[in-house]
């Protein structure tokens, strides 16, 4: 296989979380605030979303997509508890449902 097909099956590159950290990040070094993590997060699980879909039997991938499901589930109740105005943009912005308790 090529490494384009490789780079474009269930990882994102470093061009794209380059893009995410401009997006969501106060300034372009700052990739470790829980709205980027939450950000990179979101898009390693739309790209695994998409993998498991095709190979439906795949449950290495399964347990790792819910590990990262996880993830950012206490990171969105982090950023809950502390900002919840935050909170609310960030769940618009990246399209994802209000289920964090």
């Amino acid at each position: 296989m090529t490494q384009e097909r490789w780079s474009s099956m269930a990882t994102i590159t470093t061009q794209q979380i380059a893009d995410i950290i401009k997006e969501f990040g106060k300034s372009e070094k700052d990739s470790g605030s829980a709205r980027v993590q939450v950000a990179i997060l979101s898009t390693r699980i739309k790209n695994l979303t998409e993998h498991m879909k095709s190979h439906p039997k795949d449950f290495h991938t399964r347990r790792g997509l819910l590990m990262l499901v996880g993830q950012r589930r206490r990171l969105l109740s982090y950023i809950k508890r502390n900002d919840i105005t935050e909170y609310r943009d960030l769940i618009a912005r990246l399209g994802i449902r209000d289920n964090v308790q």
